[in-house]
């Protein structure tokens, strides 16, 4: 398969846009409906508002880039066979934070990534409660879009703080986390749904997201390729990049989003 790399900013922003549109399903849903809640394999909920907002994103997708692979937490599962042969594709969570919307506090998002060669290249995350938009490409780096559609580059956090701004999940908080926190010098807790944690830190608004959970490559890529192209980083605790496109599942290893400028108790090595 020859890979197709994406840099014409005309299908970045169509890409942009579908996720903006499957945000207006979302919403329309979420404003106007109750919320319909069945329980899928895992045990995980899953709502009218994810089954919607799939349809449309691949639907649109598929006719811009009829060549290229989508992957869906929605939709079909390939086989390995098949996914073995993928240098390229779209990797899609078309409504993450499914508990934050059951539970209405406004924090679910729309994620779409391109993946190239297991590593995400470009990004778009769509906040539909406040109709802002953030994304990221490695040919022109991060920004974030407001509601009034006005559009500015982003990075992380460069300076450092005299407490260090953890941002951490609402749901899905434990002992590790804890354990975690106690070695990091001085900090305060921004807690956040869905990947909106991995916005906070490429704004600079935030600058540690440790995950000592499971996640599924959906829910992080299109936000570490947010974050790798305002300027931080994600790494496992064995210092090592995701692969995405995972022979065996797509569950991802703990991990340590951020900007570089952390420090630990004790250490004068960055994480």
């Amino acid at each position: 398969m020859i890979i197709i790399v994406i840099t014409n900013k005309d299908i970045l922003r169509e890409v942009i846009k579908i996720s903006v549109e499957a945000g207006e399903i979302i919403i329309d849903l979420y404003k106007n409906s109750d919320i319909d809640i069945q329980l899928k394999n895992d045990e995980s909920p899953l709502t009218r508002a994810d089954i919607s907002s799939n349809n449309h994103i691949i639907n649109r997708i598929k006719k811009l880039t009829p060549e290229i692979p989508i992957l869906s937490e929605e939709s079909k599962r390939f086989t390995l066979q098949e996914r073995s042969r993928w240098k390229e594709y779209w990797l899609i969570d078309p409504l993450d934070g499914t508990k934050e919307f059951i539970n209405r506090n406004g924090e679910f998002t729309v994620n779409i990534a391109l993946i190239s060669n297991n590593r995400p290249t470009f990004g778009v995350i769509h906040i539909p409660v406040s109709h802002e938009t953030y994304w990221g490409h490695q040919d022109y780096g991060s920004y974030f879009i407001n509601s009034d559609s006005e559009e500015r580059k982003i990075s992380v956090n460069k300076r450092n703080r005299k407490k260090i701004r953890v941002t951490a999940s609402r749901s899905h908080n434990n002992s590790k986390l804890t354990d975690f926190l106690n070695n990091i010098v001085d900090y305060e807790i921004l807690y956040a749904g869905s990947s909106l944690k991995f916005c906070l830190i490429a704004r600079g608004l935030a600058d540690i997201y440790p995950r000592l959970s499971p996640t599924s490559e959906w829910d992080i890529a299109a936000g570490e390729a947010i974050l790798l192209n305002a300027g931080g980083k994600l790494l496992t605790l064995s210092n090592k990049e995701i692969s995405y496109n995972k022979s065996i599942d797509f569950i991802n290893p703990s991990f340590i989003a951020s900007n570089n400028l952390l420090y630990m108790k004790n250490s004068n090595e960055n994480i």
